[in-house]
Order: structure tokens, then sequence, then C-alpha cells
């Protein structure tokens, strides 16, 4: 069982909320507000490409890259505190990443509908399985950027905003499936795709001091609920929860969603 590092100093909990693809700290709006008026502190990231990080997707090429925000601020954080990673559907990787990295820094990974692979897509099977949502039965879904060429892979993806409501929000409010329409963006869909964790050598490694928790979203049509599953066996968190939701609660289950959230981190803290 995960336990807490020596030396750390009790404060409020301190929340860090990291985006999906095409995303930005602008999806958090609404579990911000709940979180920071039940005392909690809150840092939204936005990842390279996404919300007001004005790089070009097509331009950014290798995971490291895209996931340079989240990593520069677990490594400015004091070495005494601890936070509480909360990752939405791709930005499960980003936070798999920084527990390899940081796992004295993190108190609770919180997986949200969210790939979460131990150690990236490390095989073809990784990204056969995990990869990019086949989207494929609502027809032509994506807009795709090919920064390289046309003759090598796509560098961005983005669901086009006619498909938008009806697969990533069909639960959500119409207010926030419209703002999410104003303010998406393309994804480095060729960052994501490279995303590859290797261990240092020294056993189970770092990422598994880490204690994780997963929240299944039950009407789920991006990541869907069978592949949610799949992750979770593979890879057992410490807890799974499930919300009667679509791929966005934050926006569909908002108040649910948050309240999952300090349920999980004041089970941590029962325990430690």
């Amino acid at each position: 069982m995960p336990k807490r590092v020596e030396g750390v100093v009790a404060m409020k909990q301190h929340f860090v909320l990291v985006h999906g693809i095409g995303g930005g700290s602008w999806c958090w709006y609404k579990i911000r507000c709940l979180m920071e008026n039940s005392g909690c502190k809150v840092s939204c990231i936005d990842l390279k490409s996404a919300g007001i990080d004005q790089s070009d997707a097509d331009s950014v090429l290798s995971f490291d890259d895209y996931n340079k925000p989240l990593m520069d601020f677990m490594s400015d954080l004091p070495e005494n505190e601890q936070v509480i990673l909360v990752g939405h559907s791709a930005g499960g990787l980003s936070i798999t990443q920084a527990c390899h990295k940081f796992a004295n820094k993190i108190r609770l990974a919180v997986y949200v509908a969210a790939t979460m692979l131990k150690f990236g897509f490390l095989t073809d099977q990784d990204l056969k399985d995990q990869g990019v949502p086949d989207l494929s039965e609502y027809g032509d879904v994506y807009e795709l950027g090919f920064g390289l060429g046309h003759d090598k892979p796509p560098t961005s993806a983005l669901v086009k905003k006619e498909f938008q409501h009806k697969i990533i929000y069909p639960l959500s409010p119409h207010e926030d499936s419209t703002l999410a329409a104003m303010l998406l963006r393309p994804g480095p869909l060729l960052a994501l795709t490279s995303a590859q964790f290797r261990e240092d050598g020294d056993g189970d490694g770092e990422v598994e001091k880490v204690c994780r928790v997963y929240i299944r979203t039950r009407h789920d049509k991006v990541v869907k609920p069978e592949q949610q599953e799949a992750m979770i066996k593979r890879w057992p968190p410490s807890t799974s929860y499930e919300l009667d939701s679509d791929h966005s609660p934050f926006f569909s289950t908002p108040f649910l969603l948050f309240g999952l959230l300090l349920k999980a981190a004041a089970a941590l803290d029962a325990i430690n």
C-alpha cells in the first residue's frame, strides 16, 4: 500500500486538474468553483498547444514536449508538498508520467474516464486497444492535421463541431457543449500516441508508490465502458467508482464528480 512520505507538511488539499486531448484548464471551471468554495486549493494545467498555450498542435511532436507544463509544475512544487492529480481522458497519460517522475509529491492519482496504462503505449496492442478512440460508427468525425506532410501520419486531431455534442457531451448541458465548441483546439495526436514510460530499474519503481483511483463513466462514447474495465483489470487501482455520465462528467455530473474526488481524498486520509 502506498504510504505518505515522511516530513510532508499537513495543509489543505491541493488538487491539480489535467485536461484531455483538445481541452484545456477551462474544462474544469465547475469543479474548480466547487472545490475552492469548499476550501481546497486547485491548480488547472494547460498542456502544450491546449487552452491558452499558444503552441501549434502540429508542432508538438513528442509526449515529453506536450506534457512539459505539468512536469514543470510538479518540479516546482516544494519537496514537502503533496498534491492530488486528476486526469481526464488522455490526461491519464499525463498524470501517469508524473507518477513515474514525482511519486513522492503525489498523494493520490485519480483517473476520470482516462487512459490508465502503467507504461503508456508500449506495444502496438496498447495503441489498438486504448489509443485514438474508434469513432467510425459515427462517420468521418476527425479533422486531422498533417504537420509533417500529407504522406506522413497525422500530427493533430479534433472532433468536428457537428459531432462534438453527440459523442463527447451527449448528457451535458447545451451551454457547456456550446462553450466547448468555442474553445476546443486540435490536440497533438502524434505526441500523445508516442507516450511511453520506463521504469528506472528497482522493482516496481516509483509509480507503484502512488495510490490510484479510477472513476468510470457509464455512458461514455469516447473511452467506452469496456475499455475502462480492461484498463482497470490490467493495472488495478486501489478503488474504482462509477458515474452515470457521458465522457465529460465535469459538465454532465459536476456535483457527483466533485463528491467522488473529495471521497477518494478522504478515504486516503483514513488509511494513512
